[in-house]
């Protein structure tokens, strides 16, 4: 008994550490992940990465990780950040890499300290809830783009929801990496003239996302992943 408890312990050990890390750093970090400190040290940063290109990637994209990982405030900041010292490209594809690697950090510490239990008990215990988790199984590649595609759902319940239903690693981890592409485009993209915002003293439009021609083929994303689940009600239907 005294074993089992143990490797319980030790299997939610590193999401009850992500829990206490990501409680702490709401309150400390709030103020120091923000626009005001990006403008105020952004000339060392750029000196950085001009004078160590290399240990700047690594860096950042350690920096990024941990944000994602431990669900920090920041990772639009940090993607901003990726276009502002990286350019789109590459910036663009450490932006989807670190944000990725966080994401299944964060997915596989959820999912063994609670996930595969979790789901067994939805199972056992039937009712609307199971019947939801069977509906979501029944098009989870569908479902779980359109986390990724529709702005409105927040990163970190993207990674936590389907941890706690047992998702398999390689549906969560594609369409992690391809979900969120369009919308780290986009915003990398914003950061790669996010210089010359802070040097004028104002902050990034961040609304541009909601902006028709951004918006529109997301949007459409979404609904062709959709279709796959449209389809499957339409066939129950008849």
């Amino acid at each position: 008994m005294q074993t089992r408890r143990s490797a319980d312990l030790l299997r939610r050990l590193p999401i009850l550490v992500i829990l206490l890390v990501a409680a702490g750093g709401a309150v400390l970090l709030h103020d120091r992940l923000s626009f005001e400190a990006l403008a105020q040290h952004r000339e060392a940063l750029l000196a950085f990465r001009d004078a160590h290109y290399g240990a700047s990637v690594l860096a950042f994209l350690a920096a990024y990780v941990a944000v994602v990982t431990f669900s920090l405030p920041g990772s639009l900041l940090c993607t901003l950040t990726g276009g502002f010292l990286f350019g789109l490209f590459p910036g663009a594809l450490y932006n989807v890499a670190a944000a990725s690697v966080g994401a299944v950090l964060l997915f596989l510490a959820a999912r063994a300290g609670f996930g595969a239990r979790l789901s067994q008990r939805i199972e056992a215990q039937g009712g609307a809830v199971a019947r939801l988790q069977a509906g979501i199984r029944e098009s989870e590649w569908s479902v779980l783009f359109l986390m990724r595609l529709v702005p409105v759902v927040p990163f970190f319940v993207a990674n936590l929801l389907p941890a706690f239903l047992n998702v398999p690693l390689h549906r969560f981890a594609v369409t992690t990496v391809l979900g969120i592409l369009p919308g780290a485009l986009v915003y990398t993209s914003v950061g790669t003239g996010l210089g010359a915002v802070l040097a004028r003293g104002e902050a990034p439009d961040l609304g541009i996302i909601f902006t028709p021609q951004v918006l529109g083929p997301l949007l459409g994303l979404a609904a062709l992943s959709a279709l796959p689940i449209v389809l499957k009600l339409a066939r129950k239907g008849r």
